[in-house]
């Protein structure tokens, strides 16, 4: 699940708030089989991103102890048993496996970054939208241009371009573009979930394929966030609320003082 320029506004304006693809096949072939497998029995997880930049992450219940993962963050993203983080200074470092892994830097002069089992894209600072399949260190391959807001969800990648239309390609990297919405100011994608934030502060929410209807989540909202069953969204308040079963299920209060929120676990 990730977040786009709304969430360096809000930090803004509330002052202190908000194995290289090179090598064997097999070799490649053998981490990729890895990141999957640790996808798929990482526990959820849930992130927030505190007012003096530190990010948080909490494993298992909705009731666990968070854990602070970094500091003088812009930025959190989670998939599987990965944790990904924004710098201040632009660079994108992501860490796998436990929570007290080591970090490796993936990209520099970046704005944004989205995990997705073992992809991991970036946005740069130009607005050129980058994915990388594979290990830490694969090859990344350049997605799209214009861009403001990328997001992935297994073999989905939905990007947010600079008018406010919102794409999403299903397949592999080469996949074509489907339009979603418009007037859009954030995208989030899992599963078969996407989520959109309208610029009026609307969440809504489609379930299934890329041309199913859209279901309103919520509302006066400045960020959303999916993950398998879980919905959260941002109130523009600093309320960090997830719902988890159905598009119509009950929220549940997670924290206050937020900037940023961010989910993993199921088919994320």
């Amino acid at each position: 699940m990730t977040t786009d320029s709304a969430i360096r506004h809000r930090r803004s304006s509330l002052g202190t708030r908000l194995a290289c693809a090179t090598g064997l096949v097999l070799t490649a072939l053998g981490t990729a089989t890895s990141v999957q497998a640790q996808a798929a029995t990482a526990p959820p997880r849930i992130g927030v991103l505190k007012s003096d930049g530190s990010a948080l992450v909490k494993e298992g219940g909705l009731s666990t102890t968070w854990v602070t993962e970094n500091t003088d963050i812009i930025q959190v993203a989670l998939a599987g048993s990965r944790i990904g983080v924004l710098k201040s200074d632009g660079s994108a470092w992501v860490k796998e496996g436990g929570l007290s892994t080591n970090w490796v830097l993936e990209n520099t002069d970046v704005k944004q970054i989205a995990l997705s089992g073992d992809r991991i894209g970036v946005l740069k600072a130009n607005g050129t939208a980058l994915v990388k399949e594979g290990g830490l260190s694969a090859t990344w391959v350049t997605e799209n241009t214009d861009v403001k807001q990328i997001a992935l969800s297994g073999d989905r990648i939905g990007v947010l371009k600079a008018n406010g239309t919102a794409l999403v390609k299903e397949g592999g990297l080469s996949a074509t573009w489907v339009t979603e919405n418009t007037d859009v100011k954030q995208i989030a994608l899992s599963g078969d979930r996407i989520g959109v934030l309208k610029a009026n502060g609307t969440a809504l929410v489609k379930e299934g394929g890329l041309s199913t209807s859209w279901v309103t989540e919520n509302t006066d909202t400045i960020q959303i966030a999916l993950a398998g069953s879980r919905i959260g969204v941002l109130k523009s308040d600093g309320t960090a609320l997830v719902k988890e079963g159905g598009l119509s299920a009950t929220w549940v209060t997670e924290n206050t003082d937020v900037t940023q929120i961010a989910l993993a676990g199921g088919t994320d």
